[in-house]
């Protein structure tokens, strides 16, 4: 399912820090070494039929 994002995301929250992160070694590989942060937060989606909805991202 395909959706675009419209609007700002708020209520943006850290969810994981450093090696709680699952995907942490394929991040560094991929984009290199840094503070890696897994974040979550709440923003307005439109999805591929039109439908607007308020979803956690």
């Amino acid at each position: 399912m395909n959706f675009e994002i419209i609007g700002d995301i708020t209520n943006i929250e850290i969810i994981a820090v450093g090696n709680s992160i699952r995907e942490l070694e394929r991040l560094r590989k991929t984009y290199g070494s840094g503070r890696w942060r897994k974040l979550k937060g709440f923003g307005t989606i439109s999805l591929d039929d039109g439908s607007i909805y308020e979803a956690e991202l």
